[in-house]
């Protein structure tokens, strides 16, 4: 497996935690619907290991 390619897990965990924000904040997205996210997400691996990795150093931070 590359090292820059998450596993299936790391990207069901992700793509879940986004959609509860996501759904959590539609006053700021009024326009846009998760599905048409969810499929630039997917269509761009990097952009997904990107968010995954802010969102470890976030922890890292609240911890």
């Amino acid at each position: 497996m590359s090292k820059n390619k998450l596993t299936q897990e790391q990207t069901d965990e992700l793509l879940k935690i986004l959609k509860i924000r996501f759904d959590e904040n539609m006053n700021r997205h009024e326009n846009l619907h998760w599905d048409d996210i969810l499929k630039k997400l997917e269509e761009n691996p990097d952009k997904l290991r990107a968010l995954y990795e802010m969102e470890n150093k976030l922890n890292i931070l609240i911890i």
